[in-house]
Order: C-alpha cells, then sequence, then structure tokens
C-alpha cells in the first residue's frame, strides 16, 4: 500500500464507520466539487492548559478553532491512563471539537533512538486511536536527529519507524516527524521508512531556527502534499502577520499550491490565557485570507 492509498482508505474507513457513503456512491459523475473545511488547532501547551480538561470548553471559544492538540505525556492525569484520554474524548464530543495531533510522545529519558522509543509509541498510538486523533508528533531535535549522510546513524531510526508503522496504520493514525533536519533530509528519512503511515509534522518557523530558513517555504513543495501530515504556525510571541523568520502569507501559498487540506495547529506563544485568545483571532482572521483548502 503506497502513501496516497493509505489516506484515501483511511478517509473512507472514518466516513463508514460515520455512516456517510463513499464517494464513489454520494457523488454522480456530474457533481460540483465542494471546498473542504479549513482545519484549525491551538496546542493546550499554547494555552497555557496542559493537564486541564477545560482547555476544550476554552478552545472551542474561539470563533474558527476546532481543534486541540494534547500532549501525551504532559499533565497530570496524562493520556497514559486511559480514563482520562477518554474524558478528553468525551470533552471533544460535548463542545464539537477534535483533537487531531497529539504531541509529547516521549516519556521523561526517552528519545527516537533509545530502544523504549518503540513502546513508547505503541501507547501514544493507543491513546491517538481513543481520541481519533489523525498524527502523533514525534519530536527529535540537534543530537537526537541522526546525520542522514550516515546509514549508520539513521538505520536505527528507519527500523524502528519500519516496526511500528504497521500499528499506526491500522489505527489510521500517522506518526509526523519533526526535527531539525532540513526538508530535503526529512523527505530521504521519510523515504527510506516507505510506509504511508510516516510523514513530516512540518514546522517552517523550526526550520529556521535550525538553519534552513531559505528552504523553509520552498520545503513544502518538496515535501509534498502526501509527506506532510500536519502544520504548526508560530511567530514566536508575534502574530503570524507580523515580521519575522517566516513570510507566513507566502507560507500558505505554498500550501495552497500543492492542495495541502490537513490541520494548521497553532504553537504560539502568549504572555496569558486571555492573550492567547485575542491574538489567536486576529491569527485566524491572517490565516483564513490566505489558506485556502482544495475542492475535491
Amino acid at each position: 500500500m503506497n502513501r496516497r492509498t493509505f489516506l484515501k482508505n483511511s478517509v473512507t474507513v472514518a466516513a463508514a464507520a460515520c455512516g456517510i457513503p463513499s464517494r464513489s456512491d454520494a457523488q454522480s459523475p456530474t457533481a460540483e466539487k465542494q471546498t473542504l473545511p479549513l482545519k484549525i488547532g491551538i496546542r493546550a501547551a499554547s494555552m497555557k492548559m496542559v493537564g486541564n480538561f477545560d482547555v476544550i470548553r476554552t478552545a472551542a471559544s474561539i470563533p474558527g478553532v476546532t481543534g486541540v492538540e494534547l500532549q501525551v505525556t504532559g499533565g497530570n492525569p496524562s493520556l497514559r491512563d486511559w480514563d482520562a484520554a477518554r474524558r478528553y474524548k468525551r470533552e471533544a464530543d460535548r463542545w464539537g471539537m477534535r483533537l487531531p495531533t497529539l504531541s509529547g510522545v516521549w516519556d521523561r529519558g526517552v528519545e527516537i533512538s533509545r530502544p523504549a522509543a518503540a513502546e513508547n509509541l505503541r501507547l501514544s498510538i493507543r491513546a491517538a486511536e481513543l481520541l481519533g486523533s489523525n498524527a502523533l508528533l514525534l519530536a527529535f531535535f540537534k543530537k537526537q536527529a541522526p546525520d542522514m549522510m550516515r546509514e549508520e546513524s539513521y538505520r536505527p531510526i528507519v527500523a524502528m519507524l519500519k516496526e511500528v508503522a504497521p500499528r499506526a496504520a491500522d489505527a489510521s493514525v500517522r506518526l509526523g516527524l519533526e526535527n531539525s533536519l532540513s526538508p530535503a533530509d526529512n523527505a530521504k528519512l521519510v523515504d527510506l521508512v516507505d510506509h504511508p503511515a510516516v510523514g513530516v509534522y512540518y514546522d517552517l518557523h523550526n526550520m529556521a531556527f535550525y538553519g534552513h530558513g531559505e528552504q523553509a517555504i520552498p520545503g513544502v513543495k518538496l515535501l509534498g502534499k502526501d509527506r506532510i501530515c500536519a502544520v504548526h504556525v508560530k511567530n514566536d510571541n508575534k502574530l503570524i502577520e507580523e515580521p519575522g523568520p517566516i513570510d507566513w502569507a507566502a507560507a500558505f501559498r505554498a500550501f495552497n499550491e500543492i492542495g495541502y487540506e490537513g490541520w494548521y495547529v497553532y504553537e504560539t506563544s502568549h504572555a496569558s490565557i486571555e492573550d492567547c485568545i485575542k491574538d489567536t483571532k486576529k491569527n485566524n482572521a491572517f490565516l483564513r485570507q490566505h489558506a485556502r483548502m482544495p475542492a475535491v
């Protein structure tokens, strides 16, 4: 199964579970195309509400925000507690919200190259499955990231991802790599794993922070729609319309051009929850002005 087929099948399975007819059943050959909804989420950490069940209610109060990114191992109780995970799911259903992505998948002291990484991912996949999440964020930066010029450096990570990817696919979850590698090296790593359940959680701001600023926006096209499973949006403690390392208007145009249809998740910084709500409303207006979802 290739990456495109996996993504298509995941959508079909989800639709069938909800009693929604498949595209081939629901549309005649002459049916007009329909534009997909813009999907905007925000990290619980950005709201300073990690481990707080009220984060979903608070996020739902921000017009345009329809999802929250929770942290698996953050907060008390964490999402390793299945009862806590179920409560978050109930809160999301109650407020008509999604929990599209999960971050913080590593236990303390665990890195992607450590023996415990695979078990950490299996537990995180279980949480994602309970919550109906589409993607897990696998973070590994600087010394934790492999040297993509040396096989002995990247081989253990590739092997671990190959081992865990089928379990993620069974749960309709993608493993999104977020790291300090260049877009080209991320593409190489994903292609070496060669499984549709493994992609890139693309953070353009991080690309600039780790010395790949000139490649950040061109990297959208290089990675392409099939490799990118989610996108982080941020500009330090400033609005995304303000000057910063990333020209977000140009970045959204790049995503429009590849037909990106996934989630944009804010990883913004704010002094308080009140500032977060105020700033996110302004960021939403800018994002909606520039980001376009494809018609299908």
